[in-house]
């Protein structure tokens, strides 16, 4: 192929086919793969997620145990509840669910 402006693009093009065939390719392999499954706290947390979404913040480790304390959620060692898992934390301030949730969280993984 000679090394002129048609020589140049065509082969630019056929490159670039064959960068869309590889894709394509790939992505039909991983078509039969399960989804990768996300370790987020709120599949982790059941129904305890939905409460926290809907408590009130800023709100503290006492609050929180006072409205869902007997709330259970699946920890290495088994169900406890959610006072049982905040148990040996002091009264802190949380600002959002996502910050209970991520305190919880590493509670449940280091049990």
């Amino acid at each position: 192929m000679a090394d002129d402006k048609t020589g140049r693009d065509k082969k630019a093009d056929d490159e670039k086919r064959r960068q869309r065939e590889r894709e394509l390719k790939e992505a039909r392999d991983r078509a039969d793969e399960p989804e990768p499954v996300h370790d987020e706290a709120g599949e982790r947390l059941g129904d305890l997620d939905d409460a926290l979404d809907n408590h009130d913040y800023p709100t503290t480790t006492d609050e929180l145990l006072e409205a869902h304390g007997d709330r259970e959620v699946e920890t290495q060692e088994g169900w406890k509840s959610i006072d049982e898992v905040l148990d040996p934390i002091d009264n802190e301030q949380y600002d959002s669910a996502d910050d209970i949730r991520t305190r919880i969280q590493g509670l449940i993984r280091r049990g």
